[in-house]
């Protein structure tokens, strides 16, 4: 599916989707949980459909109760031999541990983008901690058979979280106490989220500065009744859409989350744009935009509403953290450098872990790539608002992995 966006302004509030970040964990923890979990507020992107079709895999039962709220009893016992993550990374790292827990060989498969994106890091460290790997060169299909045992570990953090955030949850249930040492650990918020929502559970996870963490092992996790939160990564997407081409108000979001996309508003307000708030919304309303400096080093998923802001501004904005971006649904910073460059605007990637982006006029009359990556599909739509012309995205369908309902969104904050 194609989608084209003309230029336009926008003003309306909406509240984003649930953060599919905290709903896959949720739905692991329920898994985890012997008993019945109630997960509320819940919605039904591609992300958190890959992640129930894998607690359901691995043994739990999911009842919808109504069209947000989900009943899951968990208890960890496979029903199949092949667990299928979709186009998941997070899926992949975080069940993969979990189905290491199995005395039962699982393989671990996916789909589409997912197939290219590196899976080596997991290896040696479920071998070391007992598990029978058998690797598909560093790519899916990956099988393991396990129990995954406890003990003293190193494991590289420099490239994702997410294989890490999939340890956390799992060591707890492992006979033994674990150490676990990592490198170079990134996105650190999004090891909070996974602690915390391990706590909601009544699992303790302890670290020092992020470089170890200590995990007892022979935990439970206890089933719960709990809301997951809106989502800062979709919020980014239209915060940023209010500050270049009108004003959007948000609800049912928490500046004091532990979510790492919080962070877009320091970038907002770094940029001129005005960002009010009280107990209820969130609002960004456009205001003459200038050049900014900002690090998204543990916030990666921000580069794409970040670069669409930067392009709408005056002078030059450097963002630092393109490292984090090349393995993900797409080489992210080639891909904007690319497709910002369809539209009139200097992208620089000639500095190490720099993205140098010249604001300027924005050209419409384009046909953008998506890559297959719904976060450049939405950036390119967000784009198109302040473009002099309409662009047209290929293949933007694909935001149905994380916001199935975002253009809907988009066109109905539109100002007829």
């Amino acid at each position: 599916m194609d989608k084209s966006v003309p230029r336009g302004c926008v003003a309306g509030v909406v509240a984003p989707p649930c953060s599919k970040s905290y709903a896959q964990r949720a739905l692991a923890a329920s898994l985890l949980a012997n008993g019945e979990t109630t997960l509320r507020n819940i919605d039904f992107c591609n992300d958190t459909l890959s992640a129930i079709r894998c607690i359901e895999t691995l043994g739990a039962t999911v009842r919808r109760a109504d069209a947000s709220t989900l009943v899951v009893t968990g208890g960890l016992n496979p029903v199949s031999d092949t667990l299928n993550v979709g186009e998941s990374g997070l899926a992949t790292r975080l069940f993969t541990p979990i189905a290491s827990l199995c005395s039962v060989p699982i393989t671990i498969c996916g789909e589409g983008t997912l197939l290219h994106r590196p899976m080596d890091m997991m290896v040696s460290p479920l071998r070391h901690l007992g598990v029978d790997v058998r690797d598909g060169g560093g790519r899916l299909p990956i099988e393991v058979c396990g129990p995954l045992c406890g003990g003293e570990i190193e494991v590289d953090g420099s490239v994702s979280s997410q294989f890490v955030t999939g340890l956390l949850l799992s060591l707890p249930l492992a006979a033994e106490d674990t150490v676990l040492h990592v490198a170079g650990a990134v996105s650190k918020p999004y090891l909070d989220m996974t602690i915390a929502t391990a706590e909601q559970f009544g699992v303790r996870i302890q670290h020092n500065d992020y470089a170890e963490f200590y995990i007892e092992g022979g935990q439970s996790y206890t089933p719960t009744d709990i809301a997951i939160e809106g989502d800062w990564s979709a919020a980014a997407m239209l915060l940023v859409a209010g500050a270049v081409a009108g004003e959007v108000t948000l609800r049912n979001l928490s500046l004091l989350s532990k979510q790492a996309d919080v962070a877009v508003c320091d970038a907002l307000v770094r940029a001129g744009a005005s960002l009010t708030s009280d107990d209820a919304t969130i609002t960004a309303a456009h205001r003459p935009l200038r050049g900014f400096e900002f690090d998204a080093t543990h916030c990666p998923d921000l580069f794409p509403a970040l670069a669409v802001l930067a392009a709408s501004a005056e002078g030059e904005s450097v963002i630092v953290g393109t490292s984090r971006l090349e393995h993900k649904e797409s080489n992210r910073a080639e891909a904007i450098r690319s497709e910002l460059g369809r539209l009139g605007i200097e992208v620089d990637l000639s500095t190490d872990n720099v993205m140098k982006i010249c604001g300027g006029e924005i050209r419409g009359g384009v046909l953008a790539e998506s890559y297959d990556d719904h976060r450049m599909a939405m950036a390119m739509a967000v784009a198109g608002l302040c473009s002099d012309g309409e662009i047209c995205i290929r293949n933007a369908g694909c935001v149905a992995k994380s916001y199935p309902d975002f253009f809907e969104v988009l066109e109905g904050l539109r100002v007829k």
